[in-house]
């Protein structure tokens, strides 16, 4: 049974951090691409980074580079990701993402609420 379980989300004051943690089960973690997604209330889904499954490469948005840095454990199959200098418009719902993988398939979580207070 495929599951990605997303932690570490809160409520905290504009400039401060949070790190999210996302465990993953049921399929083979080192052989796909992680992403993190968000949602704020009233807009769409966006990407917010990406990690290739080795960790060699990863991608952000414009709106989070610098700010935020995404990593990954192929032994703990968790990918992280690190939120520094949050902003209010960093709330939203925050998901984990695996794939796709070869057939197209993608597995996500059922996401974790940041909220950033100003």
């Amino acid at each position: 049974q495929v599951q990605l379980v997303e932690s570490g989300g809160g409520l905290v004051h504009a400039g401060g951090s949070l790190r999210l943690s996302c465990e993953v089960s049921g399929f083979t973690f080192s052989r796909y691409t992680m992403s993190w997604y968000r949602q704020a209330p009233g807009k769409e889904r966006e990407s917010v980074s990406s990690i290739s499954n080795t960790g060699g490469s990863t991608n952000y948005a414009d709106s989070v580079k610098g700010r935020f840095t995404i990593s990954r454990d192929n032994v703990k199959n968790t990918v992280y990701l690190q939120m520094d200098s949050l902003k209010p418009d960093d709330t939203a719902g925050y998901y984990c993402c695996a794939g796709p993988d070869l057939y197209g398939i993608t597995y996500w979580g059922q996401g974790t609420q940041v909220t950033v207070s100003s």
